[in-house]
């Protein structure tokens, strides 16, 4: 374990870490990076492959800048095996050197609040972990989540990626714990969990939502992507956490099968009759829904101010990971009525004078637009206009099926600018616009997203909602290099007072 020397330095040694280096030599460490030009003297260097380059490359500068130890793996001393040659620094060689970063900041950063869970799934991982953090709250613990809207809770923090490296991840644990966090709900992306980034977490249960179409620009396959996922449970959560699964996913029962294998307990989740925690009725208003579901052989029923019926299915599963992680079941369902729209997730972001509402999404996947559209009709008397775009850089296979998926299942269809990133965002709007028009509908193509916002809240009349898919809680727009400032949820408010003369 790391501790602190007389100047007040964090130190350790290689063999406290649980490192080995070749010829059994060790090293004091006095700080851990994956960053040549974080490196100090005393510094432990990660050279770890990546998509473009080894990271073994940068060893010839992180040598002179004192790094005492490298951790690398058979081909990263392959390529630097010139430099190595005859250095003073320890060198560490693993088969997988991502994952003994992983473990290794776990020790070197030591605590972590004591209850922690994560979430994996395609769509939803936002919501159900903040939901978590709500029903901890809720109960009086002092509990935080973590993912794509930074940290959120009894302590905050900014976040660049929904799961940070292992060395960052570790770090922000560890200050939560020290700020006294005790629980902790988290997202378990499929890069962060391909990565490895998750390994050294010490988790009660872990969760899966759903399995659909999305990161294929990275993970090439499905089933390298579910794969990914399913690291979760075979390599991070323990043999004796709980898995939480919703059993009503075409994948449920895999993932379920998954997790018995393990060992681990399962609490299945869905309408399906196998379920542990099930629901058995939802029943829609203009402001939320009610829930009837039951737990074993008791039936309860709860009010969620929540729109969207998939939210249903996010409680439920935060309940359930709550429940595996040791409350109480009927307190953790007396909290529901109290949860809150998560930012940027089905939210309510504005209304004009006729009743007309305007929400807010974060559904950039195929399945997640159909989904999101779904669940707000039944609170909709009149008709749905749906805003839709995609992002660039990212998976393109999946543009025209949100364009089919938004013309399938709202009125009017708005395809304008997502993220286009370093693409040209005409040839963008082309793909999901062909989607659109293959599935029957007529959709209008305005590339200035305030422009889309503002022409789709000009076209609710009373009754009528609006959805803005796609960004989300996102506070820019990335086109090529630039982040342009842009909030969806503020875009929405300013239309509507302009269009009503109130600016």
């Amino acid at each position: 374990m790391a501790g602190t020397g007389a100047t007040g330095q964090k130190r350790s040694t290689l063999g406290a870490l649980g490192l080995t280096a070749r010829g059994g030599a060790d090293a004091i460490i006095t700080g851990i990076t994956a960053d040549s030009r974080e490196v100090r003297e005393g510094t432990l260097f990660a050279a770890l492959p990546g998509i473009k380059f080894h990271g073994a490359e940068f060893i010839q500068y992180a040598l002179p800048m004192g790094a005492a130890a490298i951790l690398t793996d058979f081909e990263g001393e392959r390529i630097a095996a010139d430099v190595l040659e005859g250095t003073t620094a320890a060198i560490v060689v693993a088969e997988d050197p991502r994952q003994t970063l992983a473990q290794t900041a776990a020790l070197w950063f030591g605590r972590q609040p004591g209850t922690a869970v994560a979430v994996t799934g395609t769509n939803g991982k936002t919501s159900v972990s903040t939901f978590c953090r709500m029903i901890w709250e809720e109960l009086d613990r002092k509990a935080v989540n973590l993912g794509t809207t930074g940290v959120e809770g009894y302590w905050t923090n900014p976040l660049k990626h929904t799961t940070p490296d292992p060395i960052t991840l570790h770090r922000v644990m560890a200050e939560a714990a020290e700020a006294g966090v005790t629980h902790l709900a988290m997202e378990a992306s499929s890069h962060g969990l391909d990565q490895r980034r998750l390994d050294g977490v010490v988790l009660k249960a872990a969760g899966f939502t759903n399995f659909t179409q999305d990161h294929l620009d990275y993970h090439k396959t499905f089933d390298a992507y579910f794969n990914a996922k399913m690291g979760l449970f075979t390599r991070v959560l323990p043999d004796d956490g709980v898995a939480v699964i919703n059993i009503d996913d075409p994948k449920g029962l895999e993932v379920a099968n998954i997790a018995e294998d393990r060992g681990q307990r399962t609490i299945l989740v869905g309408s399906d009759e196998a379920a542990d925690l099930r629901l058995l009725g939802q029943r829609f208003d203009a402001t939320g829904q009610d829930l009837r579901f039951s737990w074993g052989s008791k039936v309860y029923t709860a009010r969620l101010n929540l729109i969207g019926g998939f939210q249903a299915q996010n409680v439920l599963l935060a309940a359930g990971l709550v429940i595996g992680a040791g409350e109480d079941p009927a307190h953790v369902f007396d909290t529901l009525p109290h949860l809150t729209t998560v930012r940027g997730r089905m939210e309510l972001a504005a209304t004009r004078t006729n009743g007309a509402a305007v929400y807010v999404d974060y559904a950039h996947t195929p399945d997640a637009v159909e989904t999101a559209l779904k669940a707000i009709r039944p609170h909709v008397m009149g008709r749905i206009v749906a805003i839709v775009g995609a992002g660039g850089d990212r998976d393109a296979g999946k543009r025209p099926l949100m364009g089919k998926a938004a013309a399938e299942f709202a009125d009017v269809v708005i395809v304008t600018d997502d993220n286009p990133r370093s693409e040209d965002p005409a040839s963008i709007r082309a793909a999901v616009m062909e989607g659109a028009i293959a599935a029957g509908g007529e959709p209008t193509e305005v590339g200035d997203r305030a422009e889309a916002i503002l022409r789709g809240v000009d076209a609710l009349q009373p009754g009528d909602a609006l959805l803005i898919a796609g960004k989300g809680h996102e506070t820019g727009q990335i086109v090529g290099d630039l982040v342009l400032p842009f909030d969806d949820a503020e875009q929405a408010s300013i239309a509507v007072a302009a269009l009503e003369g109130r600016i």
